[in-house]
């Protein structure tokens, strides 16, 4: 017991749990006046994360209690299941906004393609371990492959932002595991152009590979106005929400555009917004920079971890972590796409904030054993 106490990085520990304590307080704010009052239950919303925070830090224990090589070990058996999960999903699972992604158990609402990103982190890794060089291009084939039939499965639902996380934690991996950067670069460029290709193809009419609505984001994302009382109305709430925050904000309980139900999401996908209009620029800088604290935390992980296969575990986390801080921020200033990700540890949702908590767990356990005479 003294052991785990000594070795336990309690910077992290506390950099979380500020970040869970900062997040109930806006969930708060963004739903007690507005959609909780609306359910018949102002606290509804809150109640219901503070549950699944208690679940996380249980779900974070239970990942850092025993050595993280054991995944290792196990890591065919956790690929093939995440891939009988994903496929389970498409034919016995709920649709719920448009999205064939989800298990109902009564009240409950299960996404599994957010555990399948832990799944494909753990995998990934020894898959990255395992393999002897990453100099040439050809090396990439199998990684990309490994992490492309679980984000096909995905966009087969369709989500597209959740898929694309997957792609982050592919190229954020890849780089910390020592591939070479020209050749992220290449295939960046190439899949970059075949999207952009895709997109105008679908947009003129000719191929439709494309859904409408992710073409509708691709045009509000150059111009929101072209469509403000469509596609292009939460992104334009959004920007009206920060904004007007200044920067001191207009207090807790006091912005507009989330009390008044202007902005849609606003206890989800745009969250971020909520803080920049009632905390303002301080606030959302204050918020950023606890986010900025814990991945530097996260590297220094890497950097400590007793063997490559640690190093890579921290390396998918936080690049998990980095792709849905730099998406969701993006998306709520308009400078990035509306995907749907959420903001790790802030926005609402039990899969969401399980699957970051298992996370927090894996960084937490490989530090825990950075030495290789600990735990034996």
């Amino acid at each position: 017991m003294r052991k785990w106490i000594h070795n336990i990085d309690f910077a992290i520990l506390l950099l979380v749990g500020m970040l869970l304590v900062f997040g109930l307080v806006t969930l708060c704010s963004a739903t007690v006046a507005s959609v909780g009052a609306a359910q018949g239950d102002p606290y509804l919303y809150v109640k219901k994360q503070a549950a699944w925070m208690l679940a996380g830090l249980i779900v974070m224990v239970g990942m850092c209690s025993f050595d993280y090589n054991i995944l290792g070990q196990y890591y065919r058996p956790i690929y093939a299941g995440t891939i009988l999960v994903l496929m389970m999903v498409l034919v016995l699972g709920k649709n719920i906004a448009g999205t064939q992604g989800w298990f109902r158990f009564g009240p409950v609402g299960i996404q599994p393609a957010e555990f399948a990103k832990i799944g494909v982190i753990i995998t990934l890794a020894k898959h990255l371990e395992k393999k002897d060089h990453l100099d040439q291009m050809v090396d990439l084939v199998s990684p990309f492959l490994h992490v492309g039939i679980p984000m096909l499965l995905i966009l087969k639902q369709p989500d597209f932002g959740t898929a694309m996380v997957f792609v982050g934690v592919l190229f954020g991996m890849l780089f910390m595991a020592g591939a070479c950067p020209r050749h992220l670069g290449i295939v960046a460029g190439v899949g970059l152009l075949v999207f952009s290709l895709a997109a105008f193809l679908t947009i003129q009419g000719l191929v439709p590979i494309l859904a409408p609505h992710q073409v509708g984001r691709i045009l509000v994302f150059f111009d929101p106005y072209r469509d403000r009382t469509g596609a292009g109305w939460n992104v334009i709430q959004s920007m009206i929400a920060i904004g007007s925050g200044g920067l001191f904000g207009k207090g807790l309980f006091e912005g507009t555009q989330a009390q008044l139900n202007f902005l849609p999401a606003h206890h989800t996908d745009f969250i971020f917004s909520v803080v920049g209009e009632e905390l303002g620029f301080l606030g959302a800088f204050g918020l950023l920079a606890f986010y900025l604290l814990l991945l530097w935390r996260g590297l220094k992980i890497m950097v400590v971890a007793k063997d490559d296969f640690g190093a890579n575990l921290a390396a998918g986390v936080i690049s998990m972590l980095l792709f849905h801080l730099v998406i969701n921020v993006g998306m709520t200033l308009g400078i990035m796409p509306v995907t749907g990700i959420p903001l790790p540890f802030i926005s609402y949702g039990g899969s969401s904030l399980l699957t970051n908590m298992a996370g927090i767990g894996l960084l937490l356990n490989v530090y825990m054993r950075r030495r290789k005479i600990m735990f034996q």
